[in-house]
């Protein structure tokens, strides 16, 4: 039996040797990196095509080089949030990278070959969102999306400390999902908040804005259509903003000349009157909260109240 390493020295894992591989709850899979190097491992969750989740968390037990090769059919956009501890990377043309807690990194690449690098006994967790060109072709066109992954090689786009709602996005992805399909249409939405809020901090709304045209008219009637379908989701305005294809400003603006409404008040009028005919067809107050996207019935009670003048119950309440 081969000599463990002693613990002061850096362990060199190569990309060949073997992880074992497991199936997690809810789609997960797991990579166990060897025991030998204590508790180290990385979750991916597929979202959709081009969309991934991956979740990691590594605690050596004595400093770690891993080797990470990387090739892609397309292109990737990463965001990297980290969540605890710090580590580095270093790709084989010598540049570098850092991930630490509290910080947001965003990097593109296609092929990358280079180390990872981890203290011993330091645990590190990070959360990263890995996004494909056809995703982003979707979304944003080929010329901005070219313009964010340029021609493939390993470069990093941004670096900044996570925001509130970047955060609470992550903290959402990041929760065991209340159901198969439910779970799945909320992270989701959640992704794709995430996304939306890097991306407009990498490029700026535009301070003005011309006429709506025709196409924008679409969008914005797609914005209503997605409200309706999706109201019992946790939707944000970043989250509309890339379903649709308009940045923050316009999708806004174009609201408040298009419909004289903003994107809150549009879907509190959307979920309120849903409520109000589930309501009156006998849905317990409860799962009419649930069903129009408020985890918390009183906090749906205080909102019905404040809307109509009326709780919830005094709908419900005849009806029984």
């Amino acid at each position: 039996m081969a000599a463990s390493p002693k613990r002061s020295q850096a362990y060199r894992l190569t990309a060949s040797q073997p992880r074992q591989l497991s199936q997690l709850p809810g789609g997960w899979l797991r990579q166990q990196l060897p025991p030998i190097l204590g508790d180290c491992h990385v979750d991916t969750l597929c979202l959709d095509q081009d969309l991934t989740l991956v979740r990691s968390r590594y605690r050596p037990d004595r400093p770690l080089v891993e080797e990470a090769r990387s090739s892609h059919e397309g292109r990737l956009l990463v965001i990297t949030l980290g969540l605890q501890g710090r580590s580095g990377y270093r790709a084989s043309d010598g540049s570098t990278l850092v991930f630490e807690a509290g910080h947001t990194t965003v990097t593109s690449f296609q092929a990358s070959q280079g180390e990872r690098r981890y203290e011993a006994t330091h645990p590190v967790s990070q959360l990263r969102l890995l996004v494909g060109e056809r995703l982003l072709d979707r979304y944003l066109g080929p010329d901005r999306t070219w313009q964010l992954l340029g021609q493939g090689s390993l470069r990093q786009l941004a670096r900044q400390p996570t925001c509130l709602a970047s955060a609470s996005h992550a903290n959402a992805l990041l929760r065991p999902a209340c159901g198969e399909h439910s779970g799945k249409l909320e992270r989701h939405v959640h992704a794709l908040s995430l996304l939306s809020l890097q991306l407009q901090a990498l490029a700026p709304a535009p301070a003005a804005m011309g006429r709506l045209s025709n196409a924008d008219i679409q969008r914005l009637q797609r914005v209503r259509d997605i409200m309706f379908e999706q109201m019992h989701q946790p939707l944000t305005v970043a989250y509309l903003c890339i379903a649709v294809g308009l940045n923050e400003f316009k999708l806004k603006q174009g609201l408040r000349e298009h419909y004289n409404t903003t994107p809150q008040r549009m879907l509190l009028e959307i979920r309120m009157g849903h409520a109000h005919r589930l309501l009156e067809s006998g849905c317990q107050v409860a799962q009419a909260a649930y069903r129009v996207g408020y985890r918390f019935p009183g906090n749906f009670s205080a909102a019905f109240t404040r809307f109509y003048g009326k709780s919830p119950k005094s709908v419900f309440g005849p009806r029984r």
